[in-house]
């Protein structure tokens, strides 16, 4: 089995984490912005060193390819995204991309034999930090998006994503998207961003799928007056409401199977004045299975929630969905057998989180590697996996890419 080369990766992510660093030690890079701009820059300087062929298409989607020996071949693509949230970390999304480059560079120095093209890519916009909605870039690519409704997309600073993509300098032609035709399949390495493989000592998460999952707006509406003068009794105080629908969520939930996973993670509270109460209360709700019958549980359970809580009126609207994603199982079990063959501990584990990968795989054949993430962190300056760990996964990529061109 070939493998890559571990001070090169090492010198990748150090190169990498200088593009938006923050005092944390991690990194700000908002999709398109200036240190967004610079990475992208970086990984084309390397790409074209190593002989590789640079398109992008209409969303700024970065495809470097490797020629192979047969012409007329379809691509086997890996890639992932180089933005990140504010104050991220130096491994989501950015390993997928070291991981491409590293295989890109590991084929062209040692001389691999190899009959498909490979293309290392960025996805534009993954995070959606700025620019709704997130997975952007693979969304309108893969028939997700409306793109004319993506391009109008306006961001903190009053601009338009159309705007921001033909600032980039990386906005390219639709001519070039990904499409079933020309790739083969798709891999995408990536941190688990959870705590199970560091947990059960595991060095490689052999990607099964994607969780499906519902987003919900929680609504309460209560009356506001002053925080002094009015008698406990007489309230209708819609954060203390909300509160209560809280719990309730949590109290029907924690019934059903225990690897649902639920979270609240956005309130707006008004007037969010100190000495007024609240007449008004929107909170999210996302929960995440692979059982489509325990999230038919999990919508019954909101939808069929009180409709009032402390005597404020009760408002349920869904935001948005999405079916468990299921990865091809022939690439499954290629990644299963690289990870075996170099001896590396596995496991067959999920999704939690979305990734482009959940796009693709509606295109081409596609699949993930996770490798482990210190403490379960993830989005967050303390993000962190070994560079032994790092490379372990990029092997199993190469293993996994190599292993695929052959068939």
């Amino acid at each position: 089995m070939f493998t890559c080369d571990k001070n090169r990766v090492e010198e990748t992510i150090k190169a990498f984490s200088q593009f938006g660093a923050t005092e944390g030690g991690g990194v700000t890079r908002f999709a398109l912005s200036k240190e967004c701009i610079a990475a992208r820059d970086y990984f084309v300087k390397r790409m074209k060193a190593a002989g590789c062929v640079i398109e992008t298409d209409d969303f700024a989607n970065v495809y470097a390819t490797l020629p192979g020996s047969q012409p007329g071949l379809p691509r086997i693509v890996t890639g992932s995204h180089c933005d990140s949230v504010k104050n991220g970390g130096n491994y989501d999304g950015i390993l997928g991309v070291i991981g491409a480059m590293e295989v890109i560079e590991a084929i062209v120095d040692q001389n691999i034999p190899h009959r498909h093209p490979i293309t290392a890519m960025i996805w534009t916009n993954e995070e959606g930090a700025v620019y709704i909605p997130a997975l952007m870039g693979s969304g309108v690519v893969c028939g997700k998006f409306d793109k004319n409704t993506v391009l109008a997309s306006v961001g903190a600073n009053g601009q338009t994503f159309a705007e921001a993509l033909d600032t980039s300098g990386y906005k390219g032609e639709e001519k070039n998207r990904l499409t079933s035709g020309s790739y083969k399949a798709n891999f995408e390495l990536h941190i688990e961003q959870g705590p199970i493989l560091e947990a059960k000592s595991k060095d490689i998460g052999v990607v099964t799928c994607v969780l499906g999952m519902v987003n919900y707006r929680i609504k309460l509406f209560g009356q506001s007056n002053h925080a002094g003068a009015t008698p406990m009794k007489f309230r209708q105080d819609a954060l203390y409401a909300a509160a209560q629908a809280i719990v309730y969520l949590h109290e029907q939930l924690d019934r059903l199977d225990p690897a649902l996973v639920y979270t609240t993670g956005e309130i707006t509270c008004r007037p969010c004045i100190h000495s007024v109460i609240p007449n008004y209360v929107d909170f999210s709700f996302d929960a995440r299975h692979e059982n489509p019958k325990v999230t038919a549980q999990v919508l019954e359970i909101i939808q069929d929630m009180p409709k009032k809580f402390a005597k404020c009126r009760v408002e349920v609207q869904e935001n948005f969905s999405r079916e468990t994603v299921y990865f091809d199982k022939n690439l499954v079990a290629t990644v299963q057998k690289c990870a075996d063959t170099f001896g590396y501990s596995n496991m067959q584990i999920n999704s939690g989180p979305g990734h482009d990968a959940q796009y693709t795989a509606g295109v081409l054949p596609t699949t993930m590697i996770f490798i482990p993430s210190k403490g379960g962190h993830s989005h967050r300056e303390e993000e962190f996996t070994s560079l032994d760990q790092c490379w372990q996964g990029i092997n199993v990529l190469l293993g996994a890419i190599l292993e695929t061109d052959k068939k």
